[in-house]
């Protein structure tokens, strides 16, 4: 028999947007792991606001809708609250109710200053990889680092000499995208610098890349299950990953209990060998041989097995790179300076360690 469309809706509904949500779908388990790395921010939160006037979006909230961003590519905090409207599932995991308004995308922006100077992204992220610890998830021996290139919320117009007198420039032919001819000319971070964010430096992953304004991304993995358990954004200078690996091992890996590490051939130098030997760090790294250098890892390092192992399994890593770019959408930041980068990039971090550990540990 043919059905025929309804052309009234029910004044009233028993049904709750949990009730949509399929029983088995893995948002589910996501959510609880998320609620619980909150549940332990709880004294942090109540630091943040007062205990007078008018009530705010809880802060959960707003952390938790940034992992929904990152888990379904939502590729704006205003396209996240347009959809907020009518994704039921997203208000089911934010725990809000079917009558309850949604927050307005300025809501984001007015909180990003209070969790920036609490480090409330950093301490989630910290809490997310406890529980991992908890479960038996994390390598307390073996571990890798790697770093790769964020590219920053400006255009390579905006890079510009920093002596340049603007009222010298003749008036823009368009002022919402000039012609900018810099062809010919030397443009380097010591003499340029960007007009829309002056933290992002000029630079490139390899020979025959294309240069482009940057961050630097840094992560630290556990060779296990490929878990990050450290991570951090620097200004994209030359030593930037091998700077940044030394203060991650230092931070996140506790204890005088000797490791190993494993990276690729950028860090195969005699200073970055050192701090790891002071860190009581044993640098699995890729020796980097040519016809001008020799490499700073020497036979007695290469000849174990555990060197081989390592090799492989530092190549996790960019597993995870290719999770926070292309679903987390963060090939490209949204945020203008190091410190807001840092702040998103802990967030996408903390929604791709709670994927990992959804699909690892049954409910």
């Amino acid at each position: 028999m043919r059905g025929t469309t309804k052309q009234q809706d029910s004044m009233f509904s028993l049904r709750t947007p949990g009730d949509r949500v399929p029983k088995d779908h893995p948002v589910r388990r996501i959510k609880d792991l998320a609620d619980g790395a909150l549940a332990t921010l709880s004294p942090t939160f109540d630091k943040m606001y007062s205990r007078m006037g008018r009530p705010s979006i809880p802060p959960e909230q707003l952390l938790k809708a940034s992992l929904l961003m990152a888990l379904f590519s939502v590729r704006s905090e205003r396209q996240f609250c347009e959809q907020l409207d009518y994704n039921l599932l997203f208000r089911w995991f934010l725990d809000m109710g079917m009558e309850e308004a949604s927050f307005d995308h300025s809501t984001f922006s007015l909180n990003r200053e209070r969790l920036l100077e609490h480090d409330v992204a950093k301490q989630f992220f910290a809490a997310i990889v406890t529980q991992a610890k908890k479960a038996g998830l994390v390598s307390a021996e073996h571990f890798s680092v790697d770093g790769t290139l964020i590219e920053a919320w400006a255009s390579l117009k905006s890079f510009r000499p920093k002596d340049e007198d603007k009222n010298d420039k003749p008036p823009p032919d368009d002022k919402g995208n000039p012609t900018v001819d810099f062809h010919g000319e030397k443009r380097r971070n010591e003499t340029h610098e960007s007009t829309t964010d002056p933290e992002a430096k000029l630079a490139r992953k390899g020979n025959g890349k294309e240069a482009k304004l940057a961050f630097c991304a840094n992560g630290l993995i556990e060779n296990r299950n490929g878990l990050l358990v450290g991570l951090s954004v620097m200004l994209a200078t030359g030593t930037a990953e091998r700077d940044a690996a030394i203060r991650l091992l230092h931070d996140s890996v506790p204890g005088k209990r000797r490791i190993t590490v494993g990276g690729d051939k950028g860090y195969d130098t005699k200073e970055f060998i050192k701090d790891c030997e002071l860190l009581n760090v044993t640098p699995h790294v890729a020796q980097n041989i040519t016809a001008r250098r020799s490499s700073a890892i020497n036979g007695r390092t290469t000849r174990h097995a555990g060197y081989e192992v390592s090799q492989r399994k530092r190549k996790l890593i960019e597993e995870v790179w290719g999770w926070m770019k292309t679903v987390g959408g963060f090939r490209k930041t949204r945020f203008v300076g190091r410190l807001r980068t840092e702040l998103a990039a802990y967030l996408v971090g903390a929604a791709y360690n709670l994927l990992r550990i959804a699909r690892l540990v049954p409910a």
